[in-house]
């Protein structure tokens, strides 16, 4: 199975809280006490659904078939003041960078962010108050009590936005699957025409010293992605989430690489302008097409970033970028 058909960043799932059990409505018995007044218990919650954040997950794959989740009821109040037992939470773990949203209303409930995080999603319901709590002066013996809250029954989604160091953002065919494949043990598909990489591609990338950091080859946006044309939205968000943004442009671009640079640059300010506080770094592929004199006239227009032309397939330029790129994540 490849990478592609494991990685899995969205489903949709119902999520049944368990329902609270009820509060007791007894009246204290014993070999001494015929009359005794209330000693009804409360009830218990339902079981909550709950999302945990592991660092160690980097896919919802493991919930890609798991449509229904379903928590346990809460224990009816018990004689003696005793509370009934809490209801079962059913706990979700998912990657870091999921983020949670109700399927109705489309609302953004959270985002998990931290290794052992958790956040609940959906609510147990409350139990019922035994009737103890209902004792005054006017009602001495209250024989009731009240019964537990319904769990909920709602569809939610669950989204997941890239963790990674550096986001590769580029044109379709831009050469970023055959970049990730020369610096990291990733082994994305590759081939010589648009829209090849339809999921985010994970690779890590050693550095000097035995660091690394994590780089995520970005399904290629086009001119309107952030109206929704294209792959459109569902790729770009997962920019959201990248430290730093390593926009690629083939020297054999049809147009300037300033003008295509300014393009890319457009579509993600139009998704969300907070990209734009993002450090970038700018890569020009497919230098090895490049002599001395061409590379440098071409210099002459590029924006004033910092920027480095490169060539996977030659291996050119290559230590050169990931000393950029630990710069631009480190500073």
């Amino acid at each position: 199975m490849s990478q592609g058909s494991n990685f899995v960043d969205y489903v949709k799932i119902c999520c049944r809280s368990g329902k609270g059990g009820a509060g007791s409505a007894h009246l204290h018995r014993d070999i001494n006490t015929s009359k005794g007044g209330p000693d009804g218990g409360d009830g218990a919650r339902g079981g909550h659904i709950v999302l945990k954040g592991n660092a160690q997950l980097w896919t919802l794959l493991h919930l890609k078939y798991r449509k229904h989740v379903i928590a346990g009821d809460g224990g009816n109040g018990e004689p003696a003041l005793r509370t009934g037992k809490t209801g079962r939470d059913d706990v979700l773990e998912v990657p870091l960078g999921t983020v949670a949203k109700n399927a109705e209303t489309g609302e953004v409930l959270f985002e998990i962010t931290e290794d052992g995080e958790t956040q609940i999603l959906t609510h147990g319901g409350r139990g019922g108050l035994g009737n103890w709590h209902f004792k005054s002066a006017t009602q001495q013996t209250p024989r009731f009590a009240q019964p537990g809250e319904p769990g909920k029954e709602e569809w939610m989604i669950l989204e997941l936005k890239v963790l990674a160091d550096v986001g590769l953002v580029g044109f379709p065919n831009a050469g970023k699957s055959t970049l990730l494949s020369v610096v990291s043990a990733a082994k994305p598909e590759i081939a010589d025409y648009a829209f090849t990489t339809l999921v985010p591609n994970l690779g890590i990338v050693s550095y000097r010293d035995s660091k690394s950091f994590i780089m995520a080859d970005i399904p290629g946006i086009i001119e309107g992605a952030s109206k929704g044309k294209g792959l459109g939205f569902r790729f770009l968000r997962h920019i959201e989430r990248n430290a730093v943004l390593l926009f690629m442009v083939p020297a054999d671009t049809s147009i300037s690489i300033a003008e295509e640079y300014q393009i890319l640059l457009n579509e993600l300010e139009a998704y969300n302008p907070e990209l734009m506080h993002k450090p970038r770094v700018l890569a020009i592929t497919k230098s090895d097409l490049l002599d001395e004199e061409l590379t440098q006239e071409m210099a002459k227009d590029l924006p004033k970033m910092p920027h480095i032309f490169i060539s996977s397939v030659a291996q050119k330029g290559i230590t050169e970028l990931k000393d950029l790129l630990w710069k631009a994540i480190n500073s």
